[in-house]
């Protein structure tokens, strides 16, 4: 990769930016976001040659910073948008899960609940603008984000002479745009020229798809350059940061959703502006310099604050990456990134990740779950189809069915080699010190939180009214969750050695301990067979609490004990003791999960009527049926 972008205009330009502000300039900095829906760095010639050309993009990049580590914290839209507006890990504050059921209060620090980022601009003095999706899981509380938000929302509609803080979100290279029938039109892109990631097979549709993308990112970067002409044409340029970056990973199979880099990975540029220059540390005043320190969502609300001069609230997560007092030295000090991927729309996970230097360590709490596993809306993608009909059909290797097979617990990757994380280290003598560390360094972070996904999402939503805001549930609870996590680590033990400490908890558990010891007990699969009375005697004194009847049908199946107990029964048995339309979801998952991996596994479900309306559930009954 190039440590910089030069061109014959850098020496002159970099000179410019230690002359002193020009007469009449502004006293505050103006700041853009230029958001894309969708984008990996995977796909940008500006990090990657075989990438799609983004010239618009590109000469900003020649004008300012590349950063060669920026990450979304959550792999789907909802949840990083949330990340973003929040500078919260959405797993503290109670919005992670995609879409929301309900929105989340924002969190207290003191005797006030913080408020989105944008309104602490507004408050002193800056118009904001966002054009103009919002997509969030928190409620905005009393403090207003934006001065306008909409389709018409510009920051020509400010005061003579105010600052602002403007948003431009454009969906060109969103996955729906890859939703096309099976009817093709040529592309500007050469299909046949495309570098196919080793995770996919390599056949004419996977090459259109990539093709279609690309000739995407061209059109985005050509309505990206109609916003910046514009800011020219108002003479703003030498006053205004700009900023693009994408929203999470891209939109090819595998990666929007998914906590993988390629879903998480994103390209950002910062456009460093003439006379506001002097904000940054002066190596970074250096037109093309790539930054190599690791900058997260939770970031980018604090960055912005402190490059306005606004003092940045208690109580959120990210730290400022730019602006006075950050120095070049401290950023590529940075080298971490956490990430997390749990619901989207009808489709429950709980995976972890952490992000250290060129390791990538992946903790899935479910690693008897596939990535694969059905989900609508993702499936709409003809290229979706396909991989999952070559998987069927037995014609992929190893690398590319591993996204329809159980997942190992604990994943290592060293992504600088192995980009697409294909070769897991996890079990490699040579890395137990690396893997040591990082698995260790991800358990502090959870339970530090605390993690609220711990606490499955419909008990949570039960109780929400009970509680200012989730992240009160959270320092309550932070003990209890603790031990859920402790609980759930057994997963990372030989059967033998977890096996004492599995037999206590489903002897002597309350609801949220049995919980996750029956899914650290399906984790062993046939090696914790016997553990079957334990989990049958579970299910016969749960009658009325269906996510314990669902996980008790999931050990049944997936570990092929002989039980007197049928899982299609238990899971209906749930189905109708649900107490909401996100408990009969969650148990749902459970039965797809069955329907796609257990040979012979048939459900009619029987979910109440008043929660078949439920757009998650009715796609759920859907596919079983």
């Amino acid at each position: 990769m190039p440590t910089r972008i030069l061109n014959c205009r850098t020496l002159l330009l970099a000179v410019l930016c230690l002359v002193p502000l020009s007469a009449g300039a502004a006293d505050r900095p103006n700041i853009v976001w230029l958001m894309s829906e969708d984008n990996s760095v995977h796909h940008l010639r500006l990090y990657h040659a075989s990438g799609a050309a983004m010239p618009n993009i590109e000469a900003l990049a020649e004008h300012g910073l590349v950063f060669n580590h920026a990450f979304s914290n959550g792999a789907v839209c909802s949840v990083a948008r949330t990340t973003l507006i929040t500078s919260c890990y959405a797993p503290r504050i109670g919005t992670q899960y995609h879409r929301r059921a309900e929105l989340a209060p924002m969190p207290r620090v003191g005797s006030e609940a913080l408020a989105f980022f944008p309104a602490y601009l507004r408050e002193a003095g800056y118009y904001t603008a966002n054009n103009s999706k919002t997509d969030y899981n928190a409620q905005p509380g009393q403090r207003k984000p934006w001065d306008r938000s909409g389709k018409n929302a510009t920051w020509r509609d400010r005061a003579e002479g105010q600052p602002f803080f403007y948003v431009q979100t454009i969906a060109t290279t969103h996955e729906s745009r890859l939703h096309f029938p099976d009817t093709r039109q040529p592309t500007q892109a050469d299909p046949d020229q495309m570098a196919v990631a080793p995770i996919y097979p390599d056949t004419p549709l996977l090459r259109y798809t990539y093709a279609r993308y690309h000739d995407q990112h061209a059109q985005i970067d050509r309505q990206f350059g109609q916003v910046i002409d514009k800011l020219r044409e108002d003479g703003l340029m030498d006053d205004t940061f700009i900023f693009y970056f994408a929203d999470h990973g891209g939109a090819l199979p595998g990666s929007k959703g998914y906590a993988y880099d390629r879903g998480l990975h994103v390209p950002l540029v910062v456009y460093v502006p003439r006379n506001f220059a002097h904000l940054l540390d002066e190596p970074m005043r250096e037109h093309g310099r790539r930054i190599d320190g690791f900058v997260e969502f939770v970031d980018f609300g604090p960055t912005v604050l402190h490059l306005a001069g606004v003092e940045v609230p208690d109580g959120i997560d990210g730290e400022a990456f730019m602006g006075q007092g950050v120095t070049l030295e401290q950023l590529d000090e940075r080298d971490t990134a956490f990430g997390y991927a749990d619901r989207f729309d009808e489709k429950y996970d709980l995976v972890r990740t952490l992000r250290v230097g060129k390791y990538k360590y992946i903790r899935s709490y479910q690693p008897f779950n596939h990535d694969g596993l059905f989900n609508q809306y993702r499936y709409r993608q003809l290229a979706y189809q396909q991989w999952r009909e070559r998987f069927k059909a037995g014609e992929l290797n190893d690398v590319q069915a591993a996204f329809f097979r159980p997942r190992s617990a604990e994943m290592l990757f060293d992504v600088e080699a192995d980009p697409y994380e294909t070769q897991n280290l996890a079990g490699d003598p040579r890395f137990v010190a690396t893997l040591t560390e990082l698995r260790g360094r991800l358990r502090e972070q959870l339970e530090s939180m605390p993690d609220l996904s711990f606490i499955p999402e419909p008990l949570m939503l039960m109780n929400f009214g009970e509680f200012e805001s989730p992240a009160e549930v959270g320092r309550l609870m932070q003990r209890q969750i603790a031990g859920y996590l402790d609980i759930a680590d057994l997963q990372l033990m030989p059967y033998d050695q977890a096996k004492p400490e599995l037999v206590e908890v489903l002897q002597l558990g309350q609801v949220p301990k049995l919980y996750w010891g029956i899914i650290a007990a399906t984790s062993f699969g046939t090696d914790s067979a016997e553990l079957i009375p334990l989990v049958e005697a579970i299910a016969g004194n749960a009658s009325e609490e269906p996510l314990l009847l669902a996980r008790a049908a999931e050990f049944i199946a997936l570990t092929g004990t002989n039980s007197g107990l049928d899982p299609a029964s238990l899971l209906n048995q749930a189905l109708t003791k649900s107490r909401s339309a996100m408990e009969a979801l969650l148990v749902l998952n459970s039965a797809a999960l069955l329907h796609e991996t257990v040979e012979g596994f048939a459900i009619d479900p029987q979910v109440p009527e008043a929660y078949r309306e439920n757009r998650w559930v009715k796609d759920r009954m859907e596919y079983l049926r």
